[in-house]
């Protein structure tokens, strides 16, 4: 049953940002390098339904996704090319594995073992674990481990991966990443004829170190027009693409030493028109905010006040001129107040912003 949304908090989501940003980073490939979008996380927030219409526009024809069950919405969804699980899955998810014609990524031979006992062919990426310190075999491992992968039956071994720790801040070490990857590639090639994929590069990547497309990427954050880096600002040119924003539906004047919200946190200096905005933790706005945030209405900046709660948030509006119930209300506008600064309040980053705004907020695409 598709599920009714009728409050006005809304994730607007501009689909001709996201095309551009996908131009842009295919500008920075050679000719024979594909990208693989990174969708996860329900596409960072934005919602993956709507992605797979611009995936499909842009041409591509491989997907990543964090978990199985993404994979299987995929599917679900009507989408028909690769999809590949970045994250080494459990072996109770196999039998869905097979079902749905996932492509795994594969860290341990105790899980390949695992796949060994089935007569599905399964298709894998191993990924070497060059410094991340998450998942991925040793590279000193890999002759073994690769002779031990194809001599099952059932596993043919379609890529080989890395993921970069800090190719956004850290040029030595990436490097450092890059020269175990590569030795582990060589000793692929001696074993494996025509690997169909090999790729390392995130979004920071794909800008910092063009020695590492190699015949595949893996954008996430970038193609959404966000960077993880403020450096990397003037290395290409992107649109972010969200836009979060609700409306005023309550409006009261209160005089001076009136107390706002739970705890009593906020108590008021003057007389003040306050203005109560639908949104709260629960929608993925951070309580940190409480007594330090701003909104922005009718172009101006707007204090939030008091604890934000559940499921509502304050905000002084007296020197906000024009407002009324219905007046809109950004939490974020890109220009005014961006996710970057949202992020640096909220002592976290502009991925964790994006990705945590709750199903109760409504997606709506321009």
């Amino acid at each position: 049953m598709e599920r009714i949304q009728t409050c006005p908090n809304k994730l607007i989501v501009d689909t001709n940002a996201i095309k551009h940003n996908i131009n842009e980073l295919r500008k920075q490939l050679k000719s024979d390098t594909k990208i693989m979008p990174v969708i996860k996380a329900n596409a960072y927030g934005t919602g993956v339904e709507k992605m797979l219409d611009v995936i499909t526009e842009m041409d591509i024809d491989i997907i990543a996704v964090a978990t199985v069950d993404e994979g299987i919405y995929l599917r679900q969804l009507g989408f028909t090319g690769e999809v590949f699980i970045l994250n080494q899955p459990c072996a109770s998810q196999i039998n869905e594995i097979a079902e749905y014609n996932l492509t795994i990524g594969i860290s341990s031979l105790t899980f390949a073992e695992e796949l060994s006992k089935y007569e599905t062919q399964f298709k894998v990426h191993l990924e070497i674990g060059t410094g991340f310190g998450r998942t991925g075999i040793n590279p000193s491992k890999c002759t073994y481990v690769l002779d031990k992968l194809l001599s099952y039956g059932n596993i043919k071994v379609e890529g080989m991966y890395t993921h970069f720790a800090c190719s956004d801040c850290d040029e030595e070490y990436t490097n450092h990443q890059i020269y175990s990857f590569e030795k582990d590639i060589k000793i692929a090639n001696e074993k494996i004829k025509d690997i169909k994929y090999i790729h390392a590069c995130n979004s920071a990547g794909i800008v910092n170190f063009p020695k590492a497309h190699y015949n595949l990427v893996r954008p996430g954050l970038m193609i959404y027009g966000y960077l993880p880096n403020k450096d990397l600002k003037e290395k290409i040119d992107l649109k972010p693409c969200a836009v979060l924003k609700s409306e005023v539906t309550f409006i009261k004047e209160v005089e001076k030493d009136f107390y706002i919200s739970y705890a009593k946190s906020y108590k008021t200096t003057k007389k003040t028109t306050v203005l109560t905005i639908p949104m709260g933790y629960a929608d993925g706005l951070r309580r940190i905010l409480s007594n330090t945030g701003h909104v922005v209405i009718n172009g101006k900046l707007a204090p939030i006040i008091g604890n934000i709660c559940m499921d509502n948030f304050m905000v002084d509006g007296t020197d906000i001129p024009g407002v009324d119930i219905g007046t809109d209300v950004y939490i974020w506008d890109n220009e005014n107040i961006t996710v970057e600064q949202i992020s640096s309040m909220c002592k976290t980053i502009n991925y964790e912003i994006l990705s945590s705004i709750t199903s109760r907020v409504k997606r709506e695409y321009i």
